[in-house]
C-alpha cells in the first residue's frame, strides 16, 4: 500500500492512527507548505534524523484549539486576547511562549522536554496554520490527550515550495504516511508564484531573552521587554494592524530568531 494519500477534506483517520501510536511521524500540507508532524519523544527522534537539523531552535508546538493553547502555554490576557483575533480570523499566528508549569508537570520523565523546547523551556505555539493539520491536532489532543510537534518536510534550509514532490528523498523514505494536498496549499496564496508565495508563517517573541513572559502593558506606553516580530511570513500586514491595535509598544526584527 502506498504511503501517499490525497487529503479527504477532513481529518485523516490514517494520521491520526499513527500519531496516536508510539513514535508515529507523517507528512501533512498547510497554508505555507508540507511540514512533518510527530506527537512524542520518539517521533520528534525520528524527525531530527530525517531532517538532520539542529536541535537549539524552540520545539514548534501545533494547537488545534484555543482550549489547547491555554492549556499548555503561558499568557497574559493581552496575548491571549492577541491570539483569539487571530483565531476569529482565521489567520496563522506563531509566538515564542514559556510552557505552563502545570503542563511540564505532566510531560514524561523520557527526554521529550529537551526536544520540544529550548533551553528557556519556551516552544513556539502555533495556530490556525491551515484544516488538514488543524483537524489532527485537535483530535490528537480531545481523543488522545497527545500533543502535536512539527517542522518544515524539506531539508534544512531548503523550501518545498508547497508541492509534495519536494519534500525530498530522505523525508519521504522516513515518513509513515504523506498526505498530499498542493491544491490547498496553492488555494491560500492562489495569485503567487513558487517564487513570490510565502512558505513560512509569522513568528512573534512574547518572552525576554531568559524566556520569561512580557509583561502587560495596560495601555501604557514604552513598556519594555516588549513582543518583537521575529520571523515575517504569511499575512504580515495583517498581524503588524493586530500588534498595533493591542500593543502600543512592539518590535519588529526579522531573522532575530533565537
Amino acid at each position: 500500500m502506498s504511503k501517499k494519500v490525497v487529503w479527504n477534506g477532513g481529518v485523516q483517520p490514517q494520521a491520526v492512527e499513527i500519531l496516536g501510536a508510539k513514535g508515529g511521524m507523517i507528512v501533512c500540507p498547510t497554508k505555507v507548505g508540507y511540514i512533518i508532524m510527530t506527537s512524542d519523544k520518539e517521533g520528534l527522534e525520528r524527525k531530527f534524523e530525517a531532517k538532520q537539523r539542529n536541535r537549539n531552535k524552540p520545539g514548534v508546538v501545533l494547537c488545534g484549539s484555543m482550549e489547547q493553547l491555554k492549556a499548555l502555554a503561558e499568557m497574559n490576557p493581552e496575548i491571549e486576547a492577541f491570539y483569539q483575533s487571530h483565531w476569529d480570523a482565521d489567520i496563522l499566528l506563531g509566538c515564542i511562549l514559556p510552557w505552563r508549569q502545570e503542563a511540564i508537570d505532566k510531560l514524561p520523565e523520557n527526554g521529550l522536554k529537551e526536544l520540544m523546547m529550548d533551553g528557556r523551556k519556551t516552544s513556539c505555539f502555533v495556530i490556525k496554520f491551515g484544516k488538514p493539520g488543524e483537524m489532527i491536532a485537535r483530535e490528537l489532543w480531545e481523543k488522545h490527550h497527545k500533543y502535536t510537534f512539527a517542522s518544515s518536510a524539506n531539508p534544512s534550509g531548503k523550501g518545498n515550495r508547497g508541492m509534495v514532490e519536494f519534500i525530498g528523498e530522505r523525508i519521504e523514505a522516513r515518513a509513515d504516511l504523506i498526505i498530499c494536498g498542493n491544491e490547498y496549499v496553492k488555494s491560500i496564496q492562489p495569485d503567487e508564484t513558487q517564487e513570490s508565495r510565502y512558505e513560512q508563517g509569522v513568528m512573534v517573541s512574547m518572552v525576554d531573552n531568559q524566556g520569561n513572559l512580557i509583561p502587560q502593558q495596560k495601555g501604557e506606553r514604552k513598556v519594555l521587554p516588549c513582543p518583537v516580530l521575529i520571523r515575517k511570513g504569511l499575512d504580515v500586514n495583517k498581524i503588524i494592524s493586530f500588534m498595533s491595535a493591542q500593543f502600543n509598544t512592539w518590535d519588529y526584527r526579522h531573522g532575530d530568531y533565537y
